[in-house]
């Protein structure tokens, strides 16, 4: 099956439907057969989304710069543990070694990463899909503003269609699984 990269939070201090959904994703992810793509943290939604993937009898690989590393956040029991010199390296593998991504709710880093992995569709410079997965209208406000860039001319249609929206967990692997095959 493929190589799925979740960008999501790392946070120590989330709500425990947050940790649920990071579960429940990385759980859903194993039993379609799929390989777990994550930051390599062990903390947080990161750290939900890999245990959840192991429960299940997923393989996971892991991506962490050596900084993390030195602050024992990394998921030590990860399949593959890649650690990397810096995040700009660590964003770079995550997209060489995923064959699709799909972003959960998370904060300024997850925002960059899935900002870095749309921007690089755009360019061309990859066509593998991603799904934004908006529980509860997380990313709502995001999704309107992103509707005003295109609207202004600042972003180009095509560009805004290459993110797909979803609101569940198997409504976004479903998606993602469409353009796979």
């Amino acid at each position: 099956m493929a190589a799925i990269c979740v960008f999501c939070a790392s946070s120590r201090t989330l709500d425990q439907r947050w940790l649920d959904l990071a579960a429940e994703t990385g759980a859903e992810l194993a039993r379609r057969g799929h390989t777990l793509v994550s930051g390599g943290g062990c903390v947080g939604m990161m750290g939900a989304l890999a245990d959840g993937a192991r429960a299940a009898g997923g393989r996971t690989l892991g991506v962490i710069p050596q900084a993390l590393v030195d602050l024992e956040v990394a998921d030590l029991a990860s399949d593959e543990l890649l650690v990397t010199d810096s995040m700009a390296t660590r964003k770079t593998l995550m997209i060489d070694k995923s064959d699709a991504f799909l972003t959960l709710p998370g904060g300024l880093g997850t925002l960059d990463e899935l900002f870095e992995v749309w921007t690089t569709a755009t360019l061309t410079l990859h066509t593998k899909p991603m799904v934004l997965i908006d529980t509860d209208g997380f990313y709502r406000p995001l999704l309107d503003w992103l509707g005003t860039l295109a609207d202004q001319h600042f972003l180009k249609p095509a560009g805004l269609q290459l993110l797909t929206v979803a609101n569940s967990i198997p409504t976004a692997l479903d998606a993602l699984e469409s353009h796979l095959t």
